[in-house]
């Protein structure tokens, strides 16, 4: 079952695409939304210097029906938008497949993470092409699958494995890097290596959680 989370490039046709472009410092944030074949009505926090000035261009956008502000407070207001134009959750709807709300835009770019089946998943890319809509896959993995298959190659659980069962990490230690080596008859220093790499994927995995990503995160087939 994947987990995936995508970058969706909107198309013309949606007034918030426009909007957002015009406004690129503005953050919505689509609280909760109803798709139908012929309108759309959401629920959305506009984040911004000014939602006076948006407010304005939404209200006079030719397809959008209704927009109401519910509340405003500083740099972010709540609104509720209905809207003619072609529901941006719509193929979500036609792919019956769920997306994880809130979700933001963002000078016209859209960011939804979703979990379905493969068979859905699937449904849902031909539902974005056949409504023109372009996306990016930012990443996909299996659900099922342990951290340690994310964060480690099948090399660096082996022989992190073999070093815990050697006592290598115990307190006091019961083995030297030398004793796990031979157990893996590597050298100490390939034996060395492999266990930094794969120390290190895990300590940036910790400092992540904790702290939030530093940089882009590589695979770890990249290391």
């Amino acid at each position: 079952m994947p987990r995936a989370t995508l970058s969706i490039s909107l198309p013309d046709g949606i007034w918030i695409r426009d909007v957002s472009r015009t406004h690129s410092e503005a953050v919505f944030e689509i609280v909760t939304a109803l798709a139908g074949e012929q309108a759309g009505i959401a629920l959305l926090n506009l984040t911004t210097d000014d939602p006076l000035p948006i407010l304005t261009a939404i209200e006079q956008r030719s397809d959008v029906v209704d927009v109401e502000l519910l509340w405003k407070q500083e740099e972010t207001a709540l609104l509720q938008v209905e809207a003619t134009s072609p529901p941006l959750l719509l193929p979500m709807w036609q792919a019956g497949v769920p997306i994880r709300l809130p979700f933001s835009i963002q000078n016209g770019e859209a960011t939804w993470e979703l979990v379905t089946s493969s068979s859905r998943f699937s449904a849902l890319g031909e539902a974005l092409e056949a409504a023109g809509i372009e996306y990016t896959l930012e990443s996909v993995a299996e659900i099922g699958t342990t951290q340690a298959d994310r964060l480690l190659t099948d090399r660096q659980q082996e022989v992190m494995t073999t070093a815990l069962e050697a006592g290598y990490y115990a307190t006091p230690r019961e083995a030297t890097l030398t004793d796990v080596a031979d157990r893996l008859n590597v050298s100490k220093a390939t034996c060395s290596d492999v266990l930094h790499r794969a120390e290190g994927s895990i300590i940036s995995w910790f400092a992540d959680e904790q702290f939030g990503p530093a940089s882009e995160p590589r695979s770890h087939l990249e290391r």
